[in-house]
Parts: C-alpha cells; sequence; structure tokens
C-alpha cells in the first residue's frame, strides 16, 4: 500500500504490510518445499530401517536447508521490524532476496541425488553453498539500503548496522571457505554449512534496541 505518492520528485513510499505478509508466504512455502522432496523409501529384503538408512544423505540435505531457511526467516524478521516504509529499490531488494530463499529446494535436491559419487557430490556442495551465499549477500544489501535510504527507525544510526553485521559478516566467510572445501570434502563442507546456520539461528540477545512499533517484543537477529 503506497503512503506517499510521487510529487516534485520525490520517492514513492509503501508500506511494510504486503512486504511483510508476502515475504513471510515465500518463506513458508520454501520451508514446506523441502519435506516434499523426500522420498519415501522402498523397504527391499534388508528391511525398513535399512532403507531409511539409506537416506541419510536427503535427511541432512533436509536439516541444513531447513536450519538456513529459518536463519534468513530470523534475519529478515528483525530487518523489517525495524524498516518504517519500504521505496522502489528495496521492495525489488527483497525480492531477489526471495527469489533464491524460493529457489533453495532445488540445490537441496541436487544434493540429496547426487551426493552419493565423489564428483557430482561435489558440484553439488558447490552449487548448494553458492545458493545459500548469494542469500546472505542480498540480506545484507537488504539492510544496509535500509540503512543508507533511510528507511530504518534506528536511533544508534550506522553503530546498529555494525552490530548487525557482527554475525552475518564470519558468516559470509565461512559459507565461502566452505564452498572451497567442498571440492575435496563436499560432505565437510555440508556439514559445515549446517554449523553456520545453527550459528545464525542461535539466540544472542537483542541487537537492535528500538523496533519499529512501540512495546513490540525486541527481536533477535539469529
Amino acid at each position: 500500500m503506497m503512503d506517499e505518492p510521487r510529487r516534485g520528485g520525490r520517492v514513492r513510499r509503501f508500506s511494510m504490510n504486503r512486504l511483510e505478509a508476502f515475504s513471510d508466504g515465500v518463506f513458508a512455502i520454501a520451508i514446506t518445499l523441502l519435506v516434499l522432496e523426500l522420498a519415501v523409501p522402498i523397504a527391499g529384503e534388508q528391511g525398513l530401517l535399512s532403507a531409511l538408512h539409506e537416506e541419510w544423505l536427503s535427511y541432512l540435505a533436509y536439516l541444513v536447508s531447513f536450519a538456513t531457511i529459518g536463519a534468513f526467516w530470523l534475519a529478515h524478521s528483525a530487518i523489517t521490524e525495524y524498516v518504517t516504509s519500504a521505496d522502489p529499490v528495496f521492495l525489488r531488494l527483497n525480492l531477489a532476496f526471495l527469489l533464491v530463499v524460493s529457489f533453495l529446494p532445488y540445490p537441496t535436491k541436487v544434493v540429496a541425488e547426487f551426493a552419493r559419487d565423489d564428483e557430482t557430490e561435489r558440484v553439488a556442495a558447490t552449487f548448494f553453498g553458492a545458493t545459500v551465499l548469494i542469500g546472505l549477500v542480498l540480506l545484507v544489501g537488504l539492510w544496509r539500503y535500509a540503512m543508507s535510504a533511510g528507511l530504518a527507525q534506528l536511533d544508534g544510526g550506522e553503530g546498529d548496522a555494525r552490530l548487525f553485521l557482527r554475525r552475518v559478516i564470519p558468516a559470509g566467510v565461512a559459507y565461502l571457505l566452505l564452498i572451497f572445501i567442498g571440492f575435496p570434502s563436499p560432505t565437510v563442507a555440508v556439514v559445515g554449512y549446517l554449523a553456520v546456520a545453527i550459528f545464525l539461528i542461535l539466540p544472542f540477545g537483542a541487537i537492535l534496541p528500538h523496533p519499529r512499533a512501540s512495546g513490540d517484543v525486541k527481536p533477535d537477529l539469529a
């Protein structure tokens, strides 16, 4: 919903309600698609327990992607909590970020399908890591733009932005390193992606002290 028309060259502003609702819908659909990709194993002569065990890579891929999307949602929720309105650039940056979120079930399936062969496993792990890294970069870009465009209502200014980046930047470096580790040791890389996602999810206190709506609970970034 537009709350400031374009007059005299001013940039149009949009309320956050529809953006937040649409974003949450994309997150919900993406995280639901993950479990739909889990195939029910066929119990052969070795029995169901053995068949379930053979699908452990699919379960690991599901867990990694669930944790990653969950971390993205927590960070995105914290960002939008402090953004009072959106401009056309912010809307498009948000769409680009959601593009990556909605795409994540695909590299997850690739990891689950091709993680049993050494050569294809390397490509699959690298493909997944690159996708997540792009999403993280877009998330950071979304926050930086909100700060620079004056869309976020913060008393602490750039200091708060640096606090926000305190975990996100190390996570990005870790993802980059894991992408390279994925060439010789793809399984280690996939486990590393899970560790980074858990690092982002674990709560560490409210780092942005003044939420958009008075009386709201202070959100954690992770």
